[in-house]
């Protein structure tokens, strides 16, 4: 499919971004302030519920988002996210190359996949030459597109939420003033996936999935185990009412320690989180299970008028935030 993808355009004063999965229409329109402040004007969901595809795409027309630029990013279940050696090519020739070494790692026929790269890390550090490589099922851009078309907009760019997340928690790490240390996010991607980013020097270095069990969400974190330090924890058998929890600290201590043996030059500063409205409650928590403090990762400084609203559209909105900050200077 012809489409520009994950980068490649600088940004603009106003913002439209969108978000579709089949189920819920995310948006968030925003002008921006300064180089990274956005005042946002206006953001909501809707959720197509037991409409038929015409009186959905009825229901986008009346929200009055014709005629504006757009944006669009695709949520972890709309696309991989990769990790491959980087092939011995001119650099328009990778994506070619990278089609046919992901052949065996995709869960769908490659010609069926939208396609883009952009290298791992910053080699101020360290050259790794390794690549990300994003991959997506031309299905479920065509259904992003048909959305647009929906809403009488017109969609510029795809992102993905990995890069999202990283333009947020590095906006976050150039006002303190260390984007030369790495910082690693946590966040709940919705109620059965949390995503972890670590990043440094604005750009990212690693990302991973975790999985939720079901019923994460509502689980009273606090009652697992508070005295337990990560060390010395050992998976409950299953069936125990604090398995789903600890899983997740586990997985996350699994991520902390990989990323200090690869990266030994770059010590982790700070880990934050992001939880809709138990955020505060997720951070004191990990903290106590890590062994290490753990901070809300606040964006609010970053994006006056992002306030009221359910909590389930704040959260399902909030990334899309992330989109308003991509630039152009992101490295193939």
């Amino acid at each position: 499919m012809k489409l520009p993808w994950i980068g490649r355009r600088l940004r603009q004063r106003d913002g439209l971004v969108i978000a579709w999965d089949g189920r819920a229409l995310a948006y968030v329109q925003a002008r921006q302030e300064s180089p990274d402040v956005f005042r946002v004007e206006r953001f909501g969901v809707e959720r197509r519920g037991d409409d038929s595809a015409e009186d959905f795409a009825k229901r986008l027309a009346a929200l009055g988002l014709k005629g504006r630029g757009a944006q669009a990013m695709l949520r972890p279940s709309q696309y991989q996210l990769l990790q491959i050696d980087a092939p011995a090519v001119p650099p328009e020739e990778l994506r070619t190359a990278a089609r046919w070494q992901i052949r065996e790692m995709v869960n769908v026929h490659v010609d069926d996949l939208t396609l883009d790269v952009l290298k791992v890390g910053d080699d101020r550090v360290r050259a790794t030459g390794s690549l990300f490589v994003v991959a997506a099922a031309n299905a479920e851009i065509r259904s992003v597109m048909q959305a647009a078309l929906e809403l009488r907009c017109e969609v510029g760019v795809i992102d993905i939420q990995d890069l999202a997340q990283r333009n947020l928690q590095s906006a976050l790490a150039r006002r303190l003033g260390v984007t030369d240390r790495a910082h690693a996010a946590i966040v709940m991607a919705d109620d059965r996936q949390a995503l972890l980013t670590i990043c440094a020097y604005d750009e990212l270095f690693y990302t991973r999935r975790i999985d939720l069990d079901e019923g994460f969400m509502q689980a009273a974190w606090g009652a697992a185990g508070d005295a337990t330090p990560v060390t010395e924890l050992t998976l409950a058998e299953p069936g125990h009412d604090d398995d789903r929890v600890q899983r997740l600290v586990v997985e996350i201590q699994r991520s902390l320690d990989l990323w200090d043996r690869t990266w030994p030059m770059l010590v982790l500063d700070r880990i934050t989180v992001q939880a809709g409205v138990r955020t505060e409650e997720m951070a004191r928590w990990l903290g106590q299970q890590l062994g290490q403090a753990v901070l809300p990762l606040d964006v609010s400084p970053l994006f006056p008028g992002f306030e009221g609203g359910s909590d389930a559209d704040r959260q399902l909105c909030w990334p899309l935030l992330g989109v308003l900050m991509r630039s152009e200077n992101r490295k193939l």
